[in-house]
C-alpha cells in the first residue's frame, strides 16, 4: 500500500474503539489485554509493524472488525500478514494455526505477547478451576507447537518410548 499510513497510536486508538464495549472472561475492560499484548511485544523487542499487529491480533477472530476493513486499512501489508496469521479460525487445527503463525514473518512475538499475557498466572487466578484448567493446558499446547518456552505438548503427541521427545 502506498500512501499514508496508520500510525501505531492510530491503530491503538482503532482497536480500542473496535473493543471498547468488550469485557475479558475474568470480566476485565478488553482494552487492557490489548494493551498488555502490545507491551509485551515492545519489550520483547517488537518493531511498530510487530506492535501494530498486537494491537490489532483478536480484531478479526472476535467479529471487532471485519476483515474487509482490515484488507482496506491503510497499514502495511506486513502487519496484515501478522493479524492474519494470529487469527484462528473456526474449526481451525492448533497445528495449521501454529505453522501459519510460524510461517509469517513478526507474527510468532505477537503470539508469544499474547500468551504470556493470556496465561499469567494472576490473570487465570480470578477464573473458575475448570476453566482456568482448560485454558492453562490449551495455552500450553499452543506454546509447544510454536516452540516457546513452557510449552508441552499432549502425551499422546510425545514418543511414549521416549517421554521427552515432542
Amino acid at each position: 500500500m502506498t500512501g499514508p499510513q496508520l500510525s501505531v497510536s492510530a491503530v491503538e486508538a482503532i482497536a480500542r474503539e473496535a473493543h471498547a464495549h468488550r469485557t475479558d472472561k475474568a470480566g476485565r475492560p478488553y482494552e487492557e489485554h490489548l494493551a498488555a499484548v502490545a507491551e509485551g511485544v515492545r519489550v520483547r523487542g517488537g518493531d511498530d509493524g510487530q506492535i501494530a499487529a498486537a494491537w490489532l491480533h483478536d480484531a478479526i477472530e472476535d467479529g471487532a472488525l471485519s476483515a474487509a476493513w482490515l484488507t482496506g486499512a491503510p497499514l502495511p501489508q506486513r502487519v496484515k500478514d501478522m493479524v492474519l496469521a494470529v487469527t484462528k479460525r473456526p474449526g481451525e487445527a492448533l497445528t495449521s494455526y501454529a505453522a501459519r503463525i510460524l510461517a509469517t514473518p513478526g507474527a510468532l512475538l505477537v503470539k508469544e505477547a499474547d500468551l504470556a499475557h493470556n496465561a499469567d498466572p494472576a490473570r487465570l487466578a480470578v477464573l473458575d478451576a475448570a476453566t482456568r484448567t482448560r485454558l492453562a493446558a490449551k495455552y500450553a499446547q499452543v506454546r509447544g507447537l510454536l516452540g516457546l518456552p513452557g510449552g508441552e505438548l499432549p502425551l499422546d503427541r510425545k514418543n511414549s518410548a521416549n517421554p521427552e521427545t515432542r
